[in-house]
């Protein structure tokens, strides 16, 4: 939240946030096919663990303190990112975290991600599937009133705001040189949060004047199928994140849903079988583009699109490349024998 604190103090002031990451996070170039592409290292925002969930949850982390929250759930599939973000992250802000988790394809990444959840030793919720989301959600905040219950992602306009910080961050950063103004920046698209985000962000740094260039497509690359990434869905998240902003002291953006609308790109080239399964273009990508740490089931997909635009001369381009490059360790066997069944079985390779 730090770019948006230089450029709306007021804003910034009133969403309470925390400081987790370690801010800007580089933009470097990436030659490919002899020509540059431009990526956004947000894997590298903190040492305990990075990505692009570390800019939701300062915001996030922020409200429940100001709640006076005494513990924040996370929920997501069993190798949730942002799961095991909001459990690593959480006691820096004083606060307890447990994880509401469904069933995923199993994966490299995904075993990852649960390990580190399980050997955090947090409270877990193992659902049998996603559509008991809303009823765990509803169960959770009526016996623990004391805590705060994310949505999957933390894709409210509370979330939001770490993404619009993003884009202030890296108005900044073109401005300085280290970029040519993107024509496009492409990320994964799984829970909306981030993408909502730079939509409103870069619409809200236009409208002041930081962002001097035509407005970029946000090219959303699916890694969670309709309706969760309704390209509808997310310019009214972005829309409602710019009315929260207008509430909060800051500018009103004479944009409406419909020039969003317009200015989000949503590809579904990539998403292959469904979400957490890894794609053959996927692998290629992830082989392409070693210089990165990627993963199957988000970066890959966004960056195998990434290379089809290039290679399609779309040009210039940012790659959001938003996988942790920490990687995290397994879990002891005392820890998985604690486990939910039905993770204890997942990790050994019986679900």
């Amino acid at each position: 939240m730090e770019a948006l604190a230089r450029h709306l103090p007021r804003v910034a002031a009133r969403a309470r946030w925390v400081a987790l990451g370690e801010w800007p996070t580089p933009l470097v170039p990436l030659v490919i096919d002899g020509r540059p592409v431009w990526v956004k290292q947000e894997g590298v925002s903190s040492a305990m663990y990075g990505g692009n969930k570390v800019r939701t949850l300062e915001v996030w982390l922020g409200h429940a303190q100001e709640r006076g929250a005494r513990r924040i759930w996370a929920i997501g599939a069993y190798g949730s990112n942002h799961a095991i973000a909001t459990v690593l992250h959480a006691p820096r802000a004083g606060l307890d975290a447990g994880a509401v988790l469904f069933p995923q394809p199993a994966s490299e990444w995904a075993i990852e991600n649960c390990g580190a959840l399980i050997a955090s030793g947090c409270p877990i919720v193992r659902l049998h599937n996603v559509a008991e989301v809303p009823f765990a959600a509803m169960w959770l905040a009526r016996r623990e009133r004391d805590a705060i219950v994310m949505p999957p992602g933390g894709a409210t306009p509370v979330g939001t705001f770490g993404a619009v910080s993003a884009a202030f961050e890296l108005a900044e950063q073109i401005a300085s040189g280290a970029a040519p103004p993107p024509r496009r920046v492409v990320l994964a698209i799984g829970s909306t949060c981030t993408t909502a985000g730079l939509l409103a962000g870069f619409s809200l740094a236009h409208a002041i004047g930081l962002w001097r260039w035509p407005v970029p497509v946000v090219h959303g690359v699916r890694v969670t199928p309709w309706p969760v990434t309704s390209r509808l869905r997310i310019a009214e998240l972005a829309f409602r994140t710019l009315v929260r902003v207008e509430r909060l002291g800051g500018p009103r953006v004479a944009t409406h849903v419909p020039e969003l609308f317009a200015r989000l790109a949503v590809d579904g080239r990539e998403l292959g079988p469904g979400y957490g399964r890894a794609t053959p273009a996927g692998m290629r990508a992830m082989s392409a583009i070693r210089e990165l740490r990627l993963d199957g089931v988000y970066s890959g997909k966004a960056a195998a699109a990434l290379l089809r635009l290039h290679r399609a001369g779309v040009e210039p381009l940012v790659f959001w490349a938003s996988k942790s490059n920490v990687v995290l360790p397994s879990p002891s066997l005392a820890a998985v024998d604690a486990a939910p069944r039905a993770l204890r079985d997942w990790l050994g390779g019986s679900d």
